[in-house]
């Protein structure tokens, strides 16, 4: 079989940077697996260039603070302004996962996870979950007991350097599953 090669691009908006440790999490998770590239792409201002880079790739992983119960009006804003590719499915059939951190323990981050697999779903995208059994402490991956994406967890006083190692784990397993399926989805398309 040819070699094969997917790109990932990470789509996240990150408030007090937390989420932007996430993203790197996801990132090196995903860059672990040979034949992936990886771009991490802060959603604070998109040009038209960084828009084609979403249509041009393979996977897409959103990745959220949640605030409020949601995600943060900037992700919802990317979201809204996404519809064009909506209307025109420029997404369709590309693989997504997803990812958020707020302070709390719960937070309501499942919500904002939610709210990921029905943009995905109305993209047409193939939604990857999170594959591990929950932690029964600090130090195990999935430590907070989510399966649709990775969860992380940090008090409002703590700089994104005081973040859980377990989380930030989760975060890259997550992307390496990313990875992985995004390869197997691409090698079924070409012996197809």
């Amino acid at each position: 079989m040819s070699d094969i090669s997917v790109s990932v691009v990470i789509a996240f908006h990150s408030g007090y940077g937390h989420t932007a440790r996430m993203a790197e999490a996801v990132r090196d998770g995903a860059a672990s697996v040979p034949g992936v590239g990886v771009e991490l792409l802060p959603l604070d201002a998109l040009s038209e260039q960084d828009w084609a880079r979403l249509d041009g790739a393979d996977a897409i992983v959103f990745g959220s603070p949640t605030y409020m119960g949601s995600a943060s009006p900037a992700f919802h804003a990317f979201a809204h302004d996404s519809s064009g590719r909506w209307y025109g499915q420029a997404w369709k059939d590309k693989v997504a996962a997803g990812f958020t951190v707020s302070s709390g323990m719960s937070g309501d981050k499942l919500h904002t996870l939610h709210y990921f697999t029905v943009l995905a779903a109305q993209h047409g995208m193939h939604w990857v979950n999170l594959d591990l059994l929950p932690g029964s402490d600090d130090s195990d991956l999935n430590r907070l007991g989510g399966w649709l994406g990775a969860m992380g967890r940090c008090p409002a006083n703590d700089g994104p350097e005081l973040m859980n190692k377990a989380d930030l784990l989760t975060g890259a397993h997550l992307g390496q599953r990313v990875a992985e399926h995004t390869l197997l989805l691409k090698r079924a398309e070409q012996a197809a």
